[in-house]
C-alpha cells in the first residue's frame, strides 16, 4: 500500500478527493437544510472550497516529472495537472454561469452543484486514465450527471427532449465504447494502455476494438460524422450545463484521445484527416445558417473539434510530445473554455433578464445600451474567428504549425481557409451589436446576476492575456 500510495499518487488523486469531499458536504448540507433553511447560503462556499482545494492540488503537482501511479492506472505529474486545472476552470465559468439563472428550480439547486461537481470527477478521472476499464468509469461519473443536468429545468419541454436525446445518444457511445474495449483485450489480452503500447493493435480483431473506441470518443468531442447531437441538445439544455459540456467535456475526451491515439495505424492518417476536415467544414456551414445564438455556437464547437483533431492527426506522423501537439492541444483548450464559457456566460446573462432564448436579431443595438456586454462578446467572437490578440489567434497558430510540421501543408491551408468562412458568421454578431439600431427585444439591463458578469468578465480577461501573453502557458507546458 505505501509504494501504491507514494507522494505523487496523493497528489495525482487528491484533487478528486477534494471535489467527492464537496459531493458529500453539499449533500450533507441538503439533509440538515429542512430544519434550518438559512443554513443553504453555505452552498456556494462549501462549493468553492472543495474547487479551491482541487486547484491548490493541482497547482502543488505542476512541474512534476511525468509518471504513471496506481499500479499504472492512472497518469501523474507531467501535463496531468495542466488539464485539471483546465477542466477545474471549466467547472467554475459554468457554475458562475448558473448562479442567478435558474428561477423554478431553486430548491433543487444543491443536487445541480452535486452533479456539475461529479461530472467534473469524471473528467479528470478521463483526462488521467491509463487504462480502458478506468475511463470507462469516468466516462460513466461524467456522462450520468450530465444526462440529469441536461433535463434540469423540468417545466421546459425543451431542456427534457436535450436530456432525453443525450441519454440515448450517450448510452449508444458508451456500448461502442465498451464493444472497442472487449474487441482489444480479446486481440491483444490487456485493457492497459502500456501493454497495449508493446503489444501492438496490430491484429484484425484488435484494430476493429481501436476504430470503435476512436468512434465512441468522437461522440463525446462531436467529431462528424458523430456530431448531429450537438445542436438540439446544447439549444436545449440549460446554458451554464452547455458551457460545462462545451467546454469541460471536450477537454476531458481530447486529452484521452491523445493518449489512446497510438492505437491507430500511420495508414489512419489519412481518414483521420480527412474526418478533421469534413468536421470543420461541417460546422462552419451549420454555423453559417444559423438565427439562434446557442445553436450557432454549438455548430461553431463543432468546428472547433475538428481543428483540434487535426492536430492530433499531425500526432501520428511522429512523437506527439516532440511534435508539440499535446502542448498545442492544450493551449487551444485553454483558449476556447474561456472563449465558449464566456460566450455562453453572457447569453445565460440575458437569457435570464429577459426570459427568452438569444438570438442574433435580438442583439442588435447591445453596443449602445450595454456597451461592457457588447465588448465582451466582440472579444468572444474574435477569439473563436482566430483573430490576432486574442488565445483563440495563438491556438489556432500552434495547431496549423503542428500540422505543417508534419508535412500535413494541404490539410493545413485548407482548414485555415474554413477558419476564414467562420469569420462570416461570427463578424454577424458584431455587426448586430454595434452596426444595427435596437428593437424592443433588447433587455433592459435592471436585471444584472452579478456572478455570471463577472465570470464573462473573468472569462474576456482571460482570453486577452492567452493573446498578449501566452508565453506564461507555453513555457511551462
Amino acid at each position: 500500500m505505501g509504494q501504491i500510495f507514494d507522494e505523487q499518487a496523493w497528489l495525482a488523486v487528491a484533487p478528486m478527493i477534494a471535489l467527492s469531499a464537496g459531493v458529500c458536504l453539499l449533500l450533507l448540507l441538503d439533509v440538515v437544510a429542512g430544519a434550518a433553511p438559512a443554513i443553504l447560503r453555505a452552498r456556494a462556499p462549501l462549493l468553492l472550497a472543495s474547487v479551491v482545494a482541487a486547484c491548490a492540488f493541482e497547482i502543488r503537482a505542476l512541474g512534476t516529472p511525468a509518471a504513471k501511479v496506481l499500479d499504472g492506472t492512472l497518469a501523474a505529474g507531467g501535463t496531468i495537472p495542466w488539464w485539471g486545472l483546465l477542466l477545474l476552470a471549466s467547472l467554475l465559468v459554468a457554475w458562475g454561469i448558473g448562479r442567478g439563472y435558474y428561477r423554478e428550480e431553486q430548491k433543487f439547486l444543491i443536487g445541480h452543484d452535486c452533479l456539475m461537481l461529479s461530472a467534473t470527477v469524471g473528467m479528470m478521472l478521463m483526462a488521467g486514465a491509463q487504462d480502458l476499464i478506468v475511463f470507462f468509469v469516468g466516462l460513466e461519473l461524467l456522462s450520468v450527471p450530465l444526462y440529469a443536468l441536461a433535463s434540469f429545468q423540468r417545466s421546459r419541454s425543451t431542456s427534457v427532449e436535450a436530456g432525453v436525446k443525450y441519454f440515448v445518444l450517450g448510452a449508444f457511445a458508451s456500448g461502442i465504447f465498451l464493444y472497442g474495449a472487449a474487441l482489444l483485450y480479446a486481440g491483444t489480452g490487456t485493457v492497459s494502455l502500456d501493454r497495449l503500447r508493446e503489444v501492438g493493435a496490430g491484429s484484425p480483431l484488435a484494430l476493429a476494438g481501436a476504430a470503435l473506441l476512436a468512434g465512441s470518443l468522437f461522440f463525446k468531442v462531436s467529431v462528424f460524422p458523430f456530431h448531429l447531437w450537438v445542436p438540439d441538445v446544447y439549444q436545449g439544455s440549460p446554458t451554464p450545463v452547455t458551457a460545462l459540456m462545451a467546454t469541460g467535456t471536450k477537454a476531458a475526451g481530447f486529452a484521452f484521445l491523445l493518449s489512446v491515439a497510438f492505437l491507430l495505424p500511420r495508414e489512419a492518417l489519412g481518414i483521420v484527416v480527412a474526418i478533421a476536415l469534413a468536421t470543420m467544414a461541417a460546422g462552419n456551414l451549420g454555423a453559417l445558417v444559423q438565427t439562434d445564438l446557442k445553436r450557432m455556437l454549438a455548430w461553431s464547437g463543432i468546428a472547433h473539434a475538428g481543428t483540434i483533431l487535426l492536430g492530433i492527426a499531425a500526432g501520428l506522423a511522429g512523437d506527439p510530445v516532440r511534435g508539440g501537439v499535446e502542448s498545442a492541444t492544450i493551449f487551444y483548450l485553454a483558449a476556447y473554455v474561456f472563449t465558449a464559457g464566456g460566450a455562453f456566460g453572457i447569453v445565460a446573462k440575458l437569457e435570464s433578464e429577459t426570459g427568452r432564448a438569444v438570438t442574433i436579431d435580438s442583439l442588435r443595438g447591445l453596443a449602445k445600451t450595454r456597451p461592457g456586454v457588447a465588448a465582451a462578446m466582440a472579444a468572444f467572437m474574435l477569439s473563436l474567428g482566430g483573430i490576432p490578440a486574442t488565445g483563440g489567434f495563438l491556438g489556432k497558430y500552434l495547431v496549423f504549425s503542428v500540422a505543417v510540421r508534419a508535412g500535413l501543408v494541404a490539410a493545413a491551408v485548407v482548414g485555415v481557409l474554413l477558419s476564414v468562412v467562420a469569420l462570416g458568421y461570427y463578424l454577424r454578431v458584431i455587426v448586430a451589436m454595434y452596426m444595427l439600431p435596437a428593437t424592443e427585444e433588447q433587455p433592459s439591463g435592471e436585471s444584472r446576476p452579478w456572478p455570471s458578469l463577472f465570470a464573462a468578465t473573468a472569462c474576456a480577461a482571460a482570453v486577452i492575456a492567452l493573446g498578449v501573453l501566452p508565453g506564461f502557458l507555453l513555457e511551462r507546458l
